[in-house]
């Protein structure tokens, strides 16, 4: 099994995901934990895709399985191409067909996020 960390290092805000690494790493040895870039060319497996990624406004770790309930914003560039719209993208090409995004906030303990997304994880994975 793979789930894909996407964050940025440079920002404290966004790097949570990122800076977990050690510990998921070692709390679930089974699994693969790649960092990515939400706009690379993101290649489901099975037509499935597992990410830890942060989201804004939420207070504790949220697990959302529903593509159709990720907000895009609009397109004006290359530059506005995010996460939800690649998501949305293989949706609608017939490459992907389930995914599972642990959401993690964007402030919060690093080690209270942790035990909350390894209890996510355990509890949302085969």
């Amino acid at each position: 099994m793979t789930i894909y960390l996407c964050g940025n290092p440079l920002l404290p805000f966004d790097s949570l995901p990122l800076k977990l690494k050690p510990k998921l790493e070692k709390a679930f040895p089974q699994i693969d934990f790649i960092e990515l870039d939400p706009n690379e060319n993101l290649k489901p497996v099975n037509k499935e895709l597992i990410i830890i990624d942060t989201i804004e406004g939420i207070d504790e770790v949220t697990v959302i399985d529903d593509i159709d309930k990720i907000q895009t914003t609009p397109l004006y560039s290359l530059h506005d191409f995010d996460l939800g719209f690649n998501l949305k993208l293989l949706k609608k090409i017939g490459t992907l067909e389930k995914v599972t995004i642990f959401g993690v906030p964007m402030e919060g303990d690093e080690t209270a996020v942790f035990e909350e997304l390894k209890k996510a994880i355990k509890n949302n994975t085969k």
